[in-house]
């Protein structure tokens, strides 16, 4: 109606004027004004009021689009707030709101600013509804753009307003990352958010009109502050200001990347600390902000890895990209506030896979080199005749031990490295190969006759002893082929070991060993020169660390009893009487309570080795055959490898045991070991050589050789 009285006259002109139905219908849509923005403050930033020209009226459009816009950010339960929900593009939404103090006494309502003034003082809410405001009185009676002929000045007027608003306002977020540093202030930032929201809110209206909206609207907000967000971000991660660290160890590409994770990481703590309070929490600002570093972090990344580096920033970049750049957001301030799982990987398996090849081929490369390095020096210092250091009386090698550190150091940093333990264990995939050299070294050392090749071997049982420990307890470290057949070699190298230590002392006790069995045993004074031999001759075993000699006498015991059952089973007496039979009992029960303290107090904890003589002792004294039965099955039992050939040597002891007996005997036994599930048992009497198998003297043939050739060497 009013455009029709005043159809030349432009809004500047019409507010200079007014006169008639124009200037009635002006006052009263001040005062609507007025009136609705006493009663809408608070809700997000203080409201000073409208426009100069009719801005923030209650009765108007303004009024009513500030009602909409209030009422979305209103809280559960009608409580209005700036922490609002919503799927707003770009997640952007209102900041939270600050009420105006509550009581008797409310303070005045401040002046109403022009447009120019609003945006002096960065009020950009209000700046944009004063400009709303006009563009719908503008276009109240003629929605399509094309109809303002005559109002030119107007349109020209508010396109150069909203340009001088949008301008402002994208400036304010250039600097939202400088709230600290004062390039922006907290409240002009949120004004600016705020303002973004409603004008987006109001290219969404002229969406759901016919009409065609003028130029300046529809500008897609929302997408803007995406947009200039994405550019700030992009020029502060091209050109840190933060300080840079020490770079005199420092490549250039370390230095570079370190820059810009301090950089990254002081922006967020900044979000994180102030830009978020000027957008509602809904809106999840902290995470599209990590989002966007993150994208231009990868970014960066991908150039450098794209160049090709060497080893040292190869290992620096995935190591900043599995370790340094994840720690980041395990900073307190930062811990709860954005979602990192979402984010992913800084690099792609495209991007990872060549450097982290490149990184675990060289530090195999390096791991073997430095084995190598270590068994070499062991070798000089033997072939130059040094003994090993002794350490609380035992022979210490530190082979196994600087190997072993080294390992475990490598393959934990490696898993640092790449972020992956299975990736990072790929560098153990040759230490088979490497402890076979150790086993070879090892063999050298046995074959030549130095005066220090004892005190050497006895060191290399205590290093098998802590390669074997870590393999077995933290298998995790190594690849499972490898721990396997490394194993293998280990304990080959003890027995072999074991051996050599022994087979000098059986060599001193091959004289006692002859008289066992025979009618000379039955004196007690053989079997007791025997054990003056074995508690002498176990002094030359000493040297190994403690463990170790603890195991080195739990074998020998068990060779020692091995010979003496054998030796008993060669028949070398007959028990014709219950009477003989009764003393063999008791010299074998006396025996093995001797063998077992001598070498209970040498330092073995094996106890089931006394109580296969005691069962073989019950053996010879039982007249009844059931009786009989019963315990070769119960040595059976514990023993599955007990052969009916052993039963039958131990048998013929007693010269009144009948063969149809002894078949008997082995029948039971049969019975109990097809049933036996073989489940806690031990092996033993496969040490034992069967006698009248062809074989009993070839094996004695040939472990005289043994004995022989070691010496010999």
């Amino acid at each position: 109606m009013c455009r029709r009285c005043f159809p030349r006259r432009s809004y500047k002109e019409s507010t200079q004027h007014q006169t008639g139905c124009w200037s009635n219908f002006l006052t009263c849509f001040r005062m609507r004004t007025r009136s609705s923005s006493t009663q809408s403050e608070g809700n997000f930033l203080p409201s000073q009021g409208g426009s100069s020209e009719g801005g923030g009226g209650g009765g108007g459009r303004g009024g009513w689009l500030n009602g909409k816009f209030q009422k979305l950010f209103r809280r559960p339960g009608g409580q209005e707030s700036g922490n609002t929900t919503g799927n707003i593009p770009g997640n952007i939404i209102s900041p939270d709101s600050h009420p105006l103090p509550s009581g008797p006494e409310r303070p005045p309502t401040p002046a109403i600013l022009k447009f120019e003034q609003n945006l002096e003082q960065s009020r950009f809410w209000e700046a944009s509804q004063q400009l709303i405001e006009r563009e719908e009185r503008l276009f109240s009676e003629n929605p399509e753009a094309e109809g303002l002929q005559g109002h030119e000045e107007e349109v020209n007027s508010l396109a150069a307003d909203y340009k001088a608003l949008e301008r402002l306002i994208l400036e304010t977020l250039q600097q939202s990352l400088s709230l600290k540093s004062g390039g922006v202030s907290t409240e002009a930032l949120r004004s600016a958010v705020k303002a973004v929201y409603q004008e987006d809110e109001q290219d969404q209206l002229w969406k759901q009109r016919d009409g065609t909206p003028p130029s300046w609207r529809a500008r897609g907000w929302m997408e803007l502050h995406d947009k200039t967000v994405r550019r700030l971000v992009k020029d502060h991660m091209d050109n840190p200001s933060t300080p840079p660290a020490n770079q005199v160890e420092q490549s250039s590409v370390e230095a570079d990347v370190c820059s810009m994770g301090r950089q990254l990481l002081a922006d967020l703590q900044l979000v994180v600390g102030v830009v978020k309070t000027c957008y509602p929490a809904h809106v999840n600002i902290c995470d599209f902000y990590a989002r966007i570093f993150h994208q231009k972090t990868s970014s960066r990344l991908k150039k450098l890895a794209d160049f090709g580096l060497g080893i040292k920033d190869c290992t620096f970049l995935l190591r900043w990209v599995n370790e340094y750049y994840p720690g980041l957001f395990l900073k307190p301030e930062l811990v709860g506030e954005i979602s990192v799982e979402p984010l992913g990987k800084l690099l792609s398996e495209e991007h990872l896979k060549p450097l982290e090849e490149q990184y675990l081929s060289t530090k195999q490369i390096e791991l073997t080199t430095y084995i190598r390095r270590v068994l070499e020096q062991e070798k000089q210092k033997w072939k130059d005749g040094e003994e090993p250091e002794m350490e609380d009386g035992c022979y210490n090698s530190p082979v196994s031990y600087d190997i072993i550190q080294f390992i475990n150091g490598m393959v934990t940093l490696a898993e640092k490295v790449v972020g992956d333990l299975h990736k990072a264990r790929s560098i153990t995939s040759e230490l088979d190969t490497l402890m076979k050299s150790f086993k070879l070294f090892q063999d050298e050392v046995m074959k030549k006759n130095q005066s220090n090749r004892k005190a050497v071997i006895k060191a290399n049982l205590g290093g098998v002893q802590q390669f074997t420990n870590v393999l077995q307890k933290n298998g995790h470290l190594f690849q499972e082929d490898a721990r396997r057949n490394c194993l293998k070699v280990l304990s080959d190298m003890k027995e072999s070991a074991q051996t050599y230590l022994l087979s000098s002392v059986h060599d001193v006790l091959k004289p006692h060993y002859r008289k066992l069995g025979t009618s000379e045993w039955l004196n007690k004074p053989e079997f007791e020169r025997l054990l003056d031999s074995i508690q002498t001759q176990s002094k030359e075993l000493q040297g190994s660390k403690e463990s170790c000699h603890q195991e080195l006498m739990c074998q020998f015991y068990q060779e020692v009893t091995v010979e003496y059952v054998r030796r008993l089973l060669k028949g070398g007496v007959k028990l014709k009487d219950k009477s003989q039979q009764d003393r063999a009992c008791m010299m074998v029960k006396d025996n093995a309570h001797s063998l077992h303290e001598i070498f209970i107090e040498m330092g073995s904890k094996e106890d089931w080795l006394k109580e296969i003589l005691t069962t073989i002792a019950e053996v010879i004294k039982l007249q009844d055959l059931p009786a009989i039965q019963m315990q070769v099955a119960s040595l059976g039992n514990a023993f599955p490898d007990l052969s009916d050939k052993h039963v039958v040597a131990l048998l013929k002891l007693k010269t009144n045991i009948t063969k149809a007996d002894r078949r008997k005997v082995n029948l039971t036994l049969s019975d109990v070991l097809r049933e036996s599930s073989g489940a806690g048992s031990r092996s033993f009497f496969s040490k034992v050589q069967e006698p009248g198998s062809g074989c009993w003297q070839e094996e004695e043939r040939r472990r005289m050789k043994t004995i022989l050739r070691l010496l010999r060497s």
